[in-house]
């Protein structure tokens, strides 16, 4: 079997199985999300918090819950980098300085699901680090992203009400019934297949083949590489990510992952059908998404294996920074897929891709990671894309548009235009500043467009939540980590706030009767339009920044 068709069958067999779970797994979310009745455990934690699960909250109580929750967790985790030192389980000599400004950088990556790291895992943070505090994360992060999906959900589904549930509730159940039982099983899995899990710090020792001895680093590693792919978080234990034997062992285990970072974004459209009532809704959703990411995969696989880019004409060019055991199309499938959700692990380094290769890479996110996206933040950043379709579909056919029931007025429309907006105007004036400081130009390792490409993917990467690296960038600098911490922040919790109010206004609203004029948002015709709404409204934002680095690299 030559690399393509194997390549193909790979994929092949990943949509399959995200085919076969996507009822189960969406009608049970969608269970879990509309019950009423709270085990035992979740009472215990409400009490515990002070929450109460009876009382439904507004948007902006919703809101300020999200954000107050986060802004603990950004301190907790802050302190507790820089007070690991006289912890258990700590590294008795890190390789990376643990500073204010890295452990802020961390702090609000973990916090805000983008996972970025500026430092080596298994040198700078100690077991108790990884464990109490970015794993944990890992968990209430993607938990609080489709706590807000469902949220925006309700807003549809509901009428004449400015309630949207409970936020407690939504965080507690995600993580209790959905996260942490997929993610027992996983770790399991990936135990078998040889992800290490134990708590050694680098206290093993083996001797090479020619007699040198080589510390070997332990970890707790398969229980947190399960949560930062099934939570599209993304941030590695060891320094390499996925690409780590230790993290990502074989390439049945490399398709497991890819499998999990799928896995519930592209079931969580299923749950949306069925919370409002229709499941060809939630077919059409994941339409979109589908067609987009298979759009996506295709290309990447395509750059990588013509050897295309920055060298030519060497003979096997895509597998530099590519694990043989893994190969180039396995490799471009995972980096599509990582970078088309909010993930962020890497089982290759992009910046050895090829120009077009990696210019796939920066745009899948600047799509806005929606196909199928982070775990709820694709699922809403998708609906807020339908809302502007049946926007611009209204213009075109001069009446009031409506989506779901309800109408498309100038509140709702402003709402979703600037959650659209924010992202790319974080990107873009990110990327500009650290082009026009002389300062911060010293850290790019490449000139010319490929340096410029280093710059537009990290700022890309952070204010898409996404964490993943283009490499040749030197971040860990006082500079990088307060702006590229400010871009996850603002990156990730704008949106949701955008989001959530545009959620209580749909809520206020009855239902309106579709006419003859409505468009029909369950039908082919609507899913183009989407796909082409989101690649148009895309290309318009980001063609010349693409311009004047992957593409300019890779015509050169």
């Amino acid at each position: 079997m030559n690399t393509t068709t194997a390549g193909i069958a790979f994929v092949a067999s990943l949509v399959l199985a995200l085919a076969v779970v996507h009822v189960p797994l969406g009608d049970y979310m969608y269970r879990v999300y509309s019950g009423d009745r709270h085990s035992r455990a979740e009472r215990l934690i409400y009490r515990a918090i002070g929450a109460k699960p009876e009382v439904e909250m507004t948007w902006g109580v919703y809101a300020r819950s999200v954000l107050a929750f986060s802004a603990v967790g950004v301190l907790f985790l802050y302190f507790l980098q820089l007070l690991q030192r006289g912890l258990p389980l700590h590294l008795t000599d890190p390789g990376t300085e643990m500073t204010p400004a890295l452990a802020w950088n961390t702090a609000v990556s973990f916090v805000t699901n983008t996972n970025w790291q500026a430092y080596s895992g298994e040198s700078t943070q100690g077991h108790l680090v990884q464990m109490a505090g970015l794993a944990v994360q890992n968990f209430v992060s993607a938990a609080v992203g489709i706590s807000v999906a469902v949220a925006l959900v309700r807003g549809f589904a509901r009428r004449h009400t400015g309630e949207l549930g409970n936020f407690w509730v939504d965080l507690v159940r995600g993580t209790i019934r959905i996260l942490l039982p997929l993610a027992f099983v996983f770790a399991i899995v990936l135990v078998a297949g040889g992800v290490v899990q134990n708590f050694h710090l680098h206290d093993q020792v083996a001797s090479t083949l020619n007699g040198a001895r080589q510390t070997i680093p332990g970890g707790p590693v398969a229980s947190q590489e399960v949560i930062k792919e099934l939570g599209t978080n993304g941030g590695g234990f060891y320094n390499a990510n996925s690409a780590h034997p230790f993290e990502n062992p074989t390439a049945w285990t490399n398709w497991i992952e890819i499998f999990l970072l799928l896995l519930i974004s592209f079931s969580l459209p299923r749950t949306f059908g069925r919370m409002v009532g229709s499941t060809k809704q939630g077919y059409a959703i994941v339409a979109v998404m589908g067609t987009i990411a298979l759009v996506s995969v295709s290309l990447t696989n395509l750059f990588q294996l013509q050897h295309h880019g920055t060298v030519p004409t060497a003979i096997g060019a895509s597998m530099e920074g590519v694990e043989t055991r893994f190969g180039v199309a396995n490799s471009a499938t995972f980096a599509a897929s990582t970078t088309l959700t909010s993930t962020g692990a890497v089982d290759s380094f992009h910046d050895s891709y090829t120009s077009l290769g990696g210019m796939m890479t920066m745009v899948d996110m600047q799509l806005g990671e929606v196909a199928p996206g982070g775990t709820g933040s694709g699922l809403y950043g998708m609906l807020i894309l339908a809302v502007i379709t049946v926007f611009v579909a209204g213009l075109m056919v001069g009446r009031t548009p409506e989506y779901l029931g309800k109408k498309i007025t100038p509140r709702e429309i402003k709402l979703a235009a600037s959650y659209f907006l924010i992202s790319p105007l974080i990107v873009l004036v990110g990327t500009a500043l650290a082009m026009a400081l002389p300062g911060q130009r010293a850290s790019i390792l490449n000139s010319g467009p490929h340096g410029l490409s280093e710059v537009l993917y990290a700022f890309t990467s952070a204010a898409n939540n996404n964490g993943s690296a283009f490499a040749g960038l030197s971040v860990n600098t006082e500079w990088y980590n307060t702006a590229l911490g400010l871009a996850m922040l603002f990156g990730r919790f704008l949106p949701i706030v955008f989001v959530l109010a545009l959620a209580g206004s749909l809520a206020r609203q009855g239902a309106t009767p579709a006419s003859i004029g409505t468009l029909p948002t369950h039908r082919p015709q609507f899913v183009g339009m989407v796909v082409g709404v989101t690649v148009i409204l895309v290309a318009l934002t980001f063609l010349p920044a693409l311009a004047l680095g992957p593409l300019a690299e890779g015509i050169h």
